[in-house]
C-alpha cells in the first residue's frame, strides 16, 4: 500500500509541471472500488468494457524521471540534452527555447552540430530507486515522453525555417526525423526496463497553432507518419499503450491519427469534442472536459452536469473525463462522486 508520507519529496521547483506530477497522489474519490484504477483505464485502452468512466490524471500516475533533460535539468535555465538553451519564464513556471539560441544555423549541416544524449554512465538505477518507490500500485503509470520530433526540429532552429526546409530540403528533414525516431524507440526502451512498471506513454508532439495544424494532411502523411508509427510499434511490441499529446486545432489529423495507431489522445479544448466522439470514439479513447463542473455554484448543479455529460458522450465509445476542479471541495467531490457513481451504474446495465 502507498504510503504518501514516506514518499521522497520532490527535488524539482514548486509549481512547475515535473513538481506537480512528483506529489503523492490523491485517494480515489470515492473509495472502495471494485477493481483498481489501472485495471479500469486499461480496459478502456484494450477496448474493453470499464466499471466507470476515469479521470485524466487523477486515475493514473505520471512517471517523470529527474534524470530527464529534454528540457533544462529541474526546469531551470540551462542547457539540454540536445545542446539547445532554454529559458525559465517565472510567469508560467516553466521553460522555452531561449530567443535567439540555435543549435542548426546551416540545416544541410545539421549532422555536424547535432549529437544524440549518451545514455551511458547516467545513474539511472539510483533514480528509478526514488522515482519508482513514489507509485501508487492502484494507478497506471505513465511516461510523458515530451519534445517529438517535429518539435526538437523548430527548437533547434528557428519554425519558420523549419517548415521551408520540409519544403526546400524534404530529404534532409526525412533523415532527420528518422534520426529521432530511433533515439525516441531507444530512449522509451530504456524508460520501460529501468523504471518498471510503466503500463503506457503519452507521446507529445505539437502539430498546430490555434486556427488549424502546422501542415496539411497529405505533409503529415509524408514527415510525420512514417516515423511516428513506428515509435508506436515499438511500444506495442512491450505490450504497452500509447496516447497522443499535440496541442493545437488538430482534429484535421484525427483520421491518421487513428491510422498510425494511438490508443488514446487528449486534444485541446479547442477541438471539436461532439464531433471527434461520435465519429471517432469507438476507435481511440478521447479525453473530453466536463464543461460547467469548474464554476458551478452548488453540488446539485455539478451533479446535473455531471450526468448530462455522462448521458451524451458515454454510449459513443472509448471515453475519459478531463480534470475535475471546483474552488468549493464539497462541490468537486460531488462532481466526482457522481461521475463514479453514474458512469458505473451506464456501464452495469451494458
Amino acid at each position: 500500500m502507498l504510503e504518501p508520507d514516506k514518499m521522497p519529496l520532490s527535488k524539482q521547483p514548486p509549481g512547475t509541471y515535473p513538481f506537480m506530477m512528483q506529489q503523492p497522489p490523491q485517494p480515489l474519490y470515492p473509495g472502495n472500488r471494485p477493481i483498481t484504477a489501472k485495471e479500469n483505464l486499461l480496459r478502456i485502452f484494450k477496448g474493453e468494457k470499464p466499471a466507470w468512466i476515469p479521470i485524466w490524471l487523477t486515475d493514473n500516475q505520471v512517471v517523470w524521471p529527474d534524470l530527464y533533460a529534454e528540457h533544462a535539468p529541474f526546469e531551470g535555465t540551462g542547457y539540454d540534452w540536445w545542446g539547445q538553451h532554454w529559458t525559465f519564464v517565472e510567469g508560467i513556471d516553466g521553460q522555452m527555447p531561449t530567443p535567439g539560441y540555435r543549435v542548426i544555423t546551416d540545416f544541410l549541416k545539421w549532422r555536424d552540430v547535432v549529437r544524440r544524449p549518451n545514455f551511458d554512465g547516467m545513474p539511472w538505477e539510483a533514480d528509478a530507486a526514488i522515482q519508482t518507490s513514489r507509485y501508487d500500485p492502484d494507478r497506471a503509470h505513465m511516461f510523458h515522453c515530451v519534445e517529438g520530433i517535429f518539435e526538437r526540429l523548430h527548437e533547434m532552429m528557428p519554425m519558420d525555417e523549419t517548415m521551408i526546409a520540409m519544403y526546400e530540403e524534404p530529404e534532409e528533414v526525412k533523415a532527420f526525423f528518422e534520426m529521432m525516431r530511433d533515439y525516441k524507440i531507444d530512449l522509451l526502451n530504456l524508460i520501460f526496463e529501468k523504471y518498471a512498471p510503466v503500463d503506457y506513454i503519452i507521446y507529445g508532439d505539437d502539430w498546430g497553432h490555434q486556427h488549424s495544424g502546422f501542415f496539411s494532411n497529405d505533409m503529415l502523411r509524408e514527415f510525420i507518419m512514417p516515423v511516428t508509427i513506428p515509435v508506436i510499434e515499438s511500444v506495442h511490441a512491450k505490450g504497452k499503450f500509447v496516447e497522443l499529446h499535440s496541442c493545437g486545432l488538430t482534429q484535421q489529423y484525427i483520421e491518421e491519427i487513428v491510422e498510425m495507431g494511438f490508443d488514446a489522445w487528449t486534444p485541446q479544448v479547442i477541438n471539436d469534442f461532439d464531433m471527434l466522439t461520435r465519429k471517432y470514439a469507438e476507435k481511440i479513447s478521447i479525453t473530453v472536459p466536463i464543461d460547467g463542473v469548474e464554476t458551478a455554484k452548488s453540488e446539485k448543479e455539478a451533479r446535473e452536469i455531471v450526468r448530462k455529460w455522462v448521458d451524451t458522450f458515454a454510449p459513443r465509445g472509448k471515453l475519459v473525463a478531463a480534470p475535475i476542479e471546483n474552488l468549493d471541495p464539497k462541490i468537486r467531490n460531488a462532481a466526482l462522486e457522481e461521475l463514479y457513481n453514474y458512469s458505473s451504474e451506464f456501464y452495469a446495465k451494458r
